[in-house]
């Protein structure tokens, strides 16, 4: 779980020499969208977890910066994060102390979030700068994973509210970021119902969690904006929504009519969540 600050520190000398301007110029590599499954802080005892994340991050091409959106910040209007490495946001209650030490000083990404600003005002979408927000741990679990050594600049922007077409407006804002390098993440899990939790996997969750991978695989854009009166057991596999409706910001910031999706990640844990993870692209 090793995290760097050397990266932090030679961002801006980058920028100031020039090189970061000229890495930007550069003609990136088209990047997949994905919604991942963070879990817990607990999520980083799990090596097997750790290693799919990271498999991943290996099988896809290398990010120029990762713009972060979270099941655990959701704030209107629209927020960009911090733009230099802040503290992280402990955002879980009554964990051992350890989970509270963890760090991951992640470059700040400055200039995507002049791009970000640039997209919003373009589709009139009203933002605020909270400056001082760090990565919550809905973003920076995964990135420890994903990204170990804390190099690639991050960006987290909040959610803009839990109603499905605000955030598929979003995402259809962000998706010319993906063709610009950056790695955009939706992150939060498809059933998330803590007090299921349990040592086996209820019918309501197999049913919802194979449901949203048919709708996901034929992609009907029209069933996903439309899951909480389609699909089944949605009651109890969403008591609130804010860790579902990212899936439909990552899907929206695919700008292909079609795609293919895939699931990198799969299975439940704690018998009712499922770990199901999608890459789009």
């Amino acid at each position: 779980m090793g995290t760097t600050a050397v990266a932090a520190a030679l961002w801006p000398l980058a920028k100031a020499s020039g090189l970061m301007e000229t890495a930007m110029n550069q003609l990136p590599a088209k990047m997949p969208v994905i919604f991942l499954a963070h879990g817990s802080p607990m999520l980083l005892d799990s090596r097997r977890w750790i290693g799919e994340l990271k498999n991943w991050a290996d099988a896809i091409p290398r990010p120029r910066a990762v713009l972060m959106v979270s099941a655990h910040w959701d704030q209107r209007p629209v927020s960009l994060g911090a733009t230099h490495t802040v503290p992280l946001v402990y955002d879980f209650y009554g964990f051992p102390d350890r989970y509270y030490q963890v760090t991951y000083p992640a470059p700040g990404a400055p200039e995507l979030a002049a791009r970000v600003r640039e997209l919003l005002r373009g589709t009139k979408t009203d933002f605020v700068d909270e400056p001082a927000r760090g990565l919550d741990h809905g973003a920076y679990v995964p990135m420890i994973c994903m990204y170990p050594n804390a190099d690639v600049p991050t960006l987290q922007l909040s959610l803009p509210g839990l109603e499905p077409r605000d955030v598929y407006a979003l995402g259809k804002a962000l998706a010319p970021l993906r063709e610009e390098g950056v790695l955009i993440i939706g992150s939060g899990f498809l059933t998330h119902n803590l007090r299921a939790i349990s040592d086996r996997t209820p019918a309501w969750a197999s049913e919802f969690d194979q449901w949203i991978a048919e709708v996901i695989t034929r992609d009907d854009v029209d069933a996903l904006l439309d899951y909480r009166a389609r699909a089944p057991g949605v009651d109890y596999a969403l008591p609130t929504h804010e860790h579902f409706v990212p899936i439909i910001l990552a899907r929206a910031a695919v700008s292909d009519a079609r795609v293919s999706p895939t699931f990198p990640i799969t299975g439940f844990v704690g018998g009712s969540l499922t770990r199901r993870s999608v890459q789009f692209g």
